[in-house]
């Protein structure tokens, strides 16, 4: 049985009711990647803090700023990498501004950077690919701290069980993903709010214990030191650079909202739970170990508080895994695939469910995976390079109805579906930040160095300075600078 949406009533009113029946957090999400019309836009960018509060107060954030200090950094240079690592979420609320101007999401955005086929590229691969890979660390990474609260209530923890609990985590993710924007929207704030409260009592168990003094047994200086600095910023920086699908959460807000709000709202919601989570996580490194957080934490947590910490962990998964998918399932639409977004995000869940058994129950992959995604920065920060120029050239004018046409006569069809200039762009700062890596392997500029890895501001200032070069006469983005 196909439920229908009746026509609206005319004027302000009607719109506002259109918005509410086609973006409710009870009904799934009817849009996918096709355009928005104004009738149907509502909310206000202030809504953003919280989808991205919530998707950042999570597990992987604690490990990553205790391996900062594992790494051999003292308290006060771990704390100062994850300041600036996280600065990079300014460029996530940037790229936000897209989806109100456009009316779409960024995987459609990008055919005005890579062309309408170009475009499929991209959202094969620095699109459903990664994201599909983050779902299943991220997944892995909650999986661990439910298979705790299992044998807490007395369970043996063996292979059937961990399959039902990654299952179980995995459908309630799906849930959010498949209804959608609304949903999120809704979610959100309650998700952050209690999210807040446990990392609250996390805080105050951390900081009693914490060596605010501490420094590795060896002081580090010289080259040996910008190394570990420049590795621990690009560590930090992975997060917010793999978000190049920001406008998938603000394409409901209606064009006429303030960009400064939109990337305000956005910036602040994940850079302050990012740096809080990340620091808490510096912090513990120099009071347990922090190789086994999740171990080491319980030491220093009350006893009640800990079945609740372990809740807490899974809660942030699911949040952060839910945008994920939800920006998975448009990925795989813009690859060319018609299936409505709600079969696409099933789909991904099912792939990334798959790669988390595989991972934990079979073999190493998910180190694998997670090894190659330290070295795709190379890749994600010249993505978000490229994007947030063409919104700068561009004055973040979009036309949406025209990027929703995939026809050769599409103005963003450019030469045989590909703009030349985004794939270049690309490809030439993809190519520059491979030369400076030290992650996997080094790479020859890395090894002139001594070790430091240049690949995070090598690529995206190539990417974005070759863009920009071979952009400044197209006629399409001339033309929407100077529109009204």
């Amino acid at each position: 049985m196909t439920s229908t949406i009746p026509d609206p009533l005319p004027g302000p009113q009607g719109a506002q009711i259109a918005s509410r029946d086609t973006d409710r957090p009870g009904r799934i999400e009817a849009h996918g990647i096709d355009h928005i019309p104004e009738s149907e836009r509502h909310g206000h960018p202030r809504e953003l803090f919280s989808v991205w509060a919530a998707a950042n107060v999570n597990y992987l954030s604690l490990v990553i700023g205790g391996a900062l200090v594992l790494m051999g950094l003292t308290l006060w240079q771990a704390l100062a990498a994850i300041v600036v690592g996280n600065l990079f979420w300014v460029l996530t609320g940037l790229l936000a501004t897209s989806g109100p101007a456009a009316g779409a999401p960024s995987e459609v955005i990008t055919r005005a950077v890579y062309g309408v086929l170009g475009n499929r590229v991209n959202n094969a691969v620095g699109g459903w690919l990664v994201s599909v890979c983050y779902f299943a660390l991220n997944l892995a990474a909650a999986a661990t701290a439910a298979f705790a609260l299992v044998e807490k209530a007395g369970i043996t923890a063996g292979t059937p069980v961990k399959v039902a609990v990654i299952v179980v985590i995995a459908a309630l993710t799906l849930i959010i993903s498949v209804y959608g924007h609304g949903l999120i929207i809704k979610l959100y704030l309650p998700i952050t709010l209690v999210l807040a409260g446990a990392f609250t009592v996390v805080a105050f168990a951390v900081l009693r214990h914490a060596d605010f003094s501490y420094a590795p047994t060896q002081t580090l200086g010289g080259t040996e030191l910008w190394v570990l600095l420049l590795a621990g910023t690009t560590m930090i920086a992975s997060g917010p650079l793999s978000y190049t699908t920001s406008a998938d959460f603000s394409r409901y807000l209606p064009r006429t909202a303030s960009k400064k709000a939109i990337i305000g709202w956005n910036a602040l919601g994940a850079f302050l739970p990012s740096v809080v989570v990340c620091s808490l996580g510096a912090f513990a490194a120099t009071a347990v170990d922090m190789t086994d957080p999740q171990t080491a934490l319980q030491e220093i947590l009350p006893g009640w508080f800990v079945p609740l910490f372990l809740l807490a962990l899974v809660l942030g998964t699911i949040a952060i895994n839910a945008l994920t998918a939800y920006s998975a399932g448009l990925a795989l639409q813009a690859v060319g695939l018609r299936i409505r977004r709600s079969v696409s995000v099933l789909f991904d869940g099912a792939v990334a469910v798959a790669l988390t058994l595989y991972g934990l129950l079979v073999s190493n992959f998910l180190d694998t995976v997670s090894n190659a995604l330290q070295v795709i920065t190379a890749l994600t920060g010249p993505m978000m390079a490229v994007y947030a120029t063409d919104i700068l050239l561009r004055r973040c004018r979009y036309d949406g109805l025209a990027l929703s046409d995939e026809s050769p006569g599409s103005p963003f069809w450019y030469t045989a579906g590909v703009n030349r200039a985004g794939a270049l762009a690309l490809v030439v700062g993809v190519t520059a930040a491979a030369l400076c890596v030290n992650t996997l392997y080094t790479g020859p500029v890395a090894a002139a160095l001594g070790g430091a890895d240049l690949s995070l501001p090598v690529g995206m200032g190539v990417s974005a300075g070759l863009y920009a070069l071979l952009m400044r006469g197209d006629r399409v983005l001339l033309a929407a600078r100077t529109a009204a």
